[in-house]
């Protein structure tokens, strides 16, 4: 199955808010900043910059794509 990279972005997006959540929850649970809550930042920070990257790539072949029909 092919996924697009519009779908793929907002699914990475979307991983990325949940290791967000499971962050601040590890933060409030433990009181405090500990190796796992460092790694699900990193983590989070990883996975939103890759659906940031994935959706804009989309949107640059979509008017690449756009741009070679006009001519």
């Amino acid at each position: 199955m092919k996924q697009s990279a519009l779908f793929s972005g907002f699914l990475y997006i979307l991983l990325g808010i949940v290791f967000t959540y499971f962050a601040i929850e590890n933060i409030q649970t433990n009181q405090g900043w500990g190796f796992f809550t460092y790694i699900l930042v990193i983590l989070a920070t990883f996975d939103i910059g890759s659906g940031i990257r994935l959706i804009a790539f989309h949107f640059f072949i979509k008017k690449s794509a756009n741009k070679n029909k006009k001519k």
